[in-house]
């Protein structure tokens, strides 16, 4: 506990003699300084009772300049220790003092003034001992928050019952974690909370901000624990990954999948959603370890093929890929969302994933699937050469374009687009006709297919579909 002005007067073994009309205020004490200078205001640091015997106040002038310099320093009180070079506390002092609400007492003869020094100094030692050990209490109930099983969220509790505040915590932008909203309106003071990612963590603590001390322990521990997740989130999305990729490229199937999937938290007998985020280039580093908000809660992720594979059970695609897509424009990350239908089975899964794949390629921030074709079909069977059917068919094309300029790739991909309309190829490139019907022959020579011989078209759609979605690929 702090001492007050009021210990001191109230301790029978001083015999203090409170003198004046200012009131005793429960400011607590932070020193006692005893000094006979005229002037003391350099050497005061505030809060302090001021001890004199007035050995150079022999004026009234003096004594009420002694006084207007201890108040100006933020004194708490003066103590004129009589019996020396006065008999009694002078009275310019003490109208000095009730002038300015300063309370003034009589320290007698017989009272030292080492003892009042020694008493609030030990009051002082015994209140930092008890400060101390209440900071090792809560440091100790924190720990074992976060270590016990609870987790940041009961970390969170824990603080938040300390404070007596509401506490949330914040990635992203985006508040991840909170104790409740407080008073409607309440100011948050907000500190940040490192962890090696530009994830602008910090930790939100309702006004009025108190215990920066518990606040600071927090942060370290709310900071071990976010680097530690996001190790983990790492290591589990690369091991996760690779099991997706066996799974989708067909390499594993039947029970051994489903069992594998089982193992990563994937249930194949219920219905699985599949969500696959697509970033910048420079941005792909941060999908290992991107946390997701609380709605995703329970899935299953993945960095696959540079992208982030989100597996939700039983999932509503249409309601939650907004909630993805906002997330991700809130955490400063350039991001296509794109999902795929709910099914079954790890045959069920491949669909669905090579749906969410096909819809990126529309480029929209949330990208719906289409109906189920026959495109998706023939992709989802990856064990299918279709790399080798695409390259087979297109090879010779790209390499003609890139020793002659002549854009057959493009006027390819134009007249299937187009449905085989040769005009609407002509005004889309500003060419004439009889350029497209030149180009198609070329076409045709170089690669052996027809664009305009249905069977044909149809093998060129598909090649040209793996192409553009890289499947089949290493």
């Amino acid at each position: 506990m702090p001492i007050y002005l009021s210990d001191l007067l109230d301790a029978p073994a001083l015999d203090l003699r409170p003198c004046g009309t200012a009131p005793v205020t429960r400011t607590p004490l932070q020193w006692v300084a005893v000094t006979e200078l005229e002037d003391p205001f350099p050497f005061l640091g505030g809060g302090e009772v001021v001890l004199t015997t007035g050995l150079r106040q022999r004026t009234g002038a003096a004594q009420r300049a002694f006084v207007d310099s201890a108040h100006r320093a933020g004194a708490l009180a003066v103590g004129f220790g009589t019996g020396l070079s006065h008999a009694k506390v002078p009275a310019a002092l003490i109208e000095a003092a009730n002038a300015h609400h300063l309370p003034v007492f009589e320290v007698p003869y017989d009272t030292p003034f080492v003892a009042l020094g020694k008493m609030v100094a030990d009051a002082l030692s015994a209140d930092h001992v008890t400060q101390l050990r209440e900071l090792l209490a809560a440091h100790q109930s924190l720990a074992g928050a976060l270590l016990g099983g609870k987790g940041l969220s009961g970390l969170l509790q824990e603080l938040a019952s300390l404070l007596g505040n509401h506490v949330a915590l914040y990635q992203y932008g985006s508040r991840v974690l909170a104790t409740g909203s407080g008073p409607q309106g309440a100011r948050q003071h907000r500190v940040p909370i490192a962890t090696g990612l530009r994830d602008r963590c910090t930790l939100a603590v309702t006004e009025p901000f108190q215990r920066p001390d518990i606040v600071a322990y927090a942060q370290s521990l709310v900071s071990v624990e976010l680097s530690n997740q996001a190790r983990r989130r790492a290591r589990d999305r690369a091991v996760t990954g690779q099991l997706l990729t066996d799974v989708v490229a067909g390499r594993l199937a039947g029970s051994d999948a489903s069992l594998r999937l089982q193992t990563a938290g994937i249930s194949a007998a219920r219905r699985q959603l599949t969500f696959l985020v697509e970033v910048a280039s420079g941005q792909v580093r941060s999908l290992p370890t991107l946390p997701l908000p609380p709605a995703f809660d329970g899935a299953v992720t993945a960095v696959v093929d540079g992208r982030l594979a989100v597996v939700v059970a039983d999932g509503d695609g249409a309601a939650l890929a907004p909630v993805l897509s906002t997330y991700l424009y809130g955490t400063g990350l350039t991001a296509k969302v794109g999902y795929g239908g709910s099914y079954a089975e790890p045959a069920g899964m491949r669909w669905s994933y090579f749906e969410a794949k096909e819809s990126l390629q529309r480029g929209q921030a949330v990208n719906e699937p289409d109906r189920l074709s026959l495109t998706s079909l023939l992709m989802s069977g990856t064990d299918v050469p279709l790399a080798d059917l695409a390259a087979e068919a297109l090879d010779p094309l790209t390499g003609f374009d890139e020793l002659h300029d002549a854009s057959l790739m493009e006027t390819l991909e134009q007249y299937l687009g187009l449905n085989g309309s040769v005009a609407a190829v002509a005004d889309a490139l500003g060419l004439h006709r009889n350029t497209v019907r030149y180009r198609l022959g070329q076409i045709t020579e170089l690669t052996g297919y027809d664009p305009a011989v249905t069977a044909d078209r149809v093998h060129l759609f598909l090649a040209l579909h793996v192409r553009r979605l890289g499947v089949g690929r290493a």
